[in-house]
């Protein structure tokens, strides 16, 4: 909703603008700058709370809560005052121990109590609490230790998260409000209609080829051969005995490239039997009818295939040889079919193969694996706006816009949704390492130079908002992540490279002020941070870095909480999984590996990846010429539930499915698709269906829809 109500300013501005009414517009100025409400954005009301409260001013925290009373809470019915209460105990509560956590103010805390005494003295809940300013040590007090802890703050504000944006659901919207979903409405209902009608073309193609080839056969299994394992020595002799007639009597082709012709051509069957698996082949020897067609083909074969090269001559035939090869051009083929046969055959499929019907997919896989198939990939799109190798590719957080970052430092900012658009083109004259979008807004976009300099960008403005000197002596911005508040980012520079160890920083900057806050202590020594990732609220920090450490800050008190040696080389890729209990990380060992970061350097898997999912990467051409890319951008994704994870691979991106067990990864669906090993992913996720973004080394980078399917 508070994005919403943003847009909607933003569309009044420049109504009113139109229309000349420049006292209104300052009026409207004046009242959004003064509203408490946020423009119903939950995440600024907390961020406001939290800074009363760091900021020790409780006349403000009870005047704001006050409003929200008046404003919001007593709209409410009884059975939620309750809540109201409890949420309110929680936000003194939070407040005072604030008091006594930072050291030299417990005179706030006494501050608190005298001038609540009269308030809290007649509730129940505050009675041992007017002891705590006279404690030596309350967190270590059993009535008062679980407060201290992170995990009731970090509750607490949750709670509260989730009931204000519940609670700004309760009033009925203006219809001004409602045009941001009528157009997502919209998208998405052209959306399916676009997908059924190339559906329903496809399917209609496949009646008329079947109409025009009565006598094709069909590979679908019976019933009663589902369960056979193997043939039987009279049908393998049958096989045998059928190939070297079909060998006789057929010109020397290649098969994928006769099999269209046949599947359009009354009376080759035999020849469409040949190339298919052997439990298929011997359908059409189980079935009578069939055999006796076979067995009229096979005499009449010279026959046929004088009619076949007539055939050649004929327009009709050759209409539909135009049409087909538009078809195959304009549409890409029908789900499920050839990623099941990729999956189970573990063979890719020739580009020239034909889309066969959903039932010959369940057929040639045993009639078993749809079910077990946890995505369905909709459709392939691919955009080919760089001209080199891609480094970084990233969504963002509302998966509206995507960045991506190639060697030559060209920056291509794009939308695929409802079509693919390039937005903007950044080129710089300095090296771009790195990007990273902005959580608050989502159109920023910071970008890690090679000279020592971090610039925001506004992908809708089109241009440099700030641009910032982080260290002349570390120039390299190796690295770059926003906290999920907005109000700062973390920054990794570090030195130009040399023979052994690279020495580097890791810096905090507010977004705010553009300034720097804090640089963090690197242990043992100053080393070079490859990668960085928050938590889903910013309190944790976990970084790869060259010496093969994973370290986890603190960023609550800016300081390190744990740090083990996960691998042999530098670390490439590092997440935290979707519980947030566990960390995943990728090295030069060629190691994924799930780390438990409660007991520190405890394993919960580990498992060995090929090359081509975890670097370096190599592309090898003409002449002995060979690129060499060392693992930049992130190297592994997760889906919207944290059950399936996106990797690289030679020829695109490889999904697995994550289990406790052993083996800990269980490939389920190979995307494909490049012709380039792939350097670098990213999964967008929504309700059922998700994005995953796989860029390439020939600055190729595809987009496959997917469909989730719940079981």
């Amino acid at each position: 909703m508070g994005s919403t109500v943003e847009r909607t300013d933003e569309h009044v501005r420049e109504y009113l603008i139109y229309r000349g009414f420049t006292n209104t517009l300052k009026h409207l100025d004046s009242e959004i700058k003064a509203d408490k409400e946020k423009g119903f954005r939950v995440d600024k009301i907390i961020d406001q709370l939290q800074q009363f409260v760091q900021s020790f001013d409780l006349f403000g925290l009870k005047e704001y809560w006050l409003y929200l009373d008046r404003r919001l809470f007593c709209r409410l019915e009884d059975v939620y005052k309750s809540t109201v209460n409890k949420l309110r105990t929680s936000l003194y509560r939070y407040y005072v121990i604030n008091t006594i956590q930072v050291k030299g103010n417990l005179e706030k805390t006494q501050e608190f109590f005298q001038k609540q005494a009269l308030e809290l003295q007649s509730q129940a809940e505050w009675r041992d609490w007017f002891i705590l300013p006279f404690i030596p040590a309350p967190e270590q007090n059993p009535a008062f230790s679980p407060y201290f802890s992170r995990q009731w703050a970090d509750t607490f504000l949750v709670s509260l998260h989730n009931f204000l944006s519940v609670l700004f659901q309760f009033p009925p919207q203006p219809v001004l409000l409602s045009f941001d979903a009528e157009v997502q409405k919209m998208t998405i209902l052209t959306e399916e209609n676009e997908q059924l009608r190339q559906q329903l073309f496809a399917l209609q193609t496949e009646s008329r080829d079947q109409r025009d080839g009565d006598e094709m056969v069909h590979h679908k299994l019976p019933a009663y051969v589902q369960n056979m394992d193997r043939l039987g020595d009279t049908e393998l002799d049958l096989v045998s005995s059928q190939r070297a007639v079909s060998a006789a009597t057929t010109p020397s082709r290649n098969f994928f490239s006769f099999l269209p012709q046949t599947r359009r051509t009354p009376g080759k069957p035999n020849q469409v039997s040949t190339g298919s698996s052997p439990n298929q082949a011997a359908v059409g020897r189980k079935d009578p009818t069939t055999n006796q067609v076979r067995a009229r083909t096979s005499s009449q074969q010279p026959t046929n295939q004088s009619a076949n090269q007539s055939a050649n001559q004929n327009p009709r035939h050759k209409r539909i040889q135009d049409h087909e090869k538009e078809r195959k051009e304009l549409f890409s083929k029908p789900p499920q079919t050839p990623e099941r046969k990729v999956e189970s055959l573990e063979v890719e499929p020739p580009s020239e193969l034909p889309s066969e019907p959903p039932e010959s997919s369940a057929a040639a896989e045993g009639g078993g694996l749809s079910a077990e198939q946890p995505f369905i990939k909709l459709s392939q799109e691919e955009y080919g706006e760089h001209h080199s190798s891609i480094m970084h590719c990233r969504v963002d957080c509302s998966g509206r816009r995507v960045a991506s970052l190639d060697v030559d430092g060209v920056i291509k900012v794009w939308s695929f949704n409802p079509i693919m658009q390039t937005k903007a083109t950044i080129m710089s004259k300095s090296p771009l390492l790195s990007l990273e979008w902005a959580t608050k807004p989502d159109r920023l976009l910071l970008l890690g130079s090679g000279v020592g300099t971090v610039r925001l960008y506004d992908t809708d403005a089109k241009k440099n908002l700030y641009e910032m000197n982080i260290d002349e002596t570390h120039p390299r911005i190796l690295s770059l992540a926003c906290s999920p508040s907005g109000s700062s980012f973390v920054c990794s520079a570090a030195a130009l490279s040399r023979s052994g160890n690279v020495s580097g920083q890791l810096l905090l900057w507010d977004t705010k002020t553009v300034k720097q806050q804090l640089q963090f202590s690197l242990e043992p020594e100053p080393v070079a941070i490859n990668c960085t990732a928050f938590n889903h609220n910013g309190n944790l920090l976990v970084t790869g870095a060259a010496d093969g450490m994973i370290r986890l800050f603190d960023m609550q008190r800016y300081e390190s909480a744990m740090s083990w040696r996960a691998h042999d080389g530098e670390v490439y890729s590092v997440e935290f999984s979707y519980d947030e209990n566990t960390v995943f990380s990728i090295g030069e060992d060629g190691k994924f590996i799930q780390w438990n970061i409660h007991r520190c350097g405890v394993k919960q898997s580990d498992q060995i990846l090929p090359q081509d999912a975890t670097g370096p990467f190599v592309l090898s051409g003409y002449s002995g010429y060979k690129q060499v890319q060392v693992p930049r951008g992130r190297l592994f994704a997760f889906d919207s539930e944290g059950q399936h994870v996106l990797t690289c691979s030679s020829s695109g991106g490889l999904i697995y499915r994550l289990t406790n067990g052993e083996p800990a990864l269980d490939r389920v669906l190979s995307l494909g698709g490049h012709k380039a090993p792939v350097v670098t992913v990213d999964w967008c996720s929504a309700v059922d269906c998700g994005t995953c973004l796989t860029a390439s080394m020939d600055g190729k980078i595809k987009l496959s829809t997917l469909l989730a399917q719940k079981s």
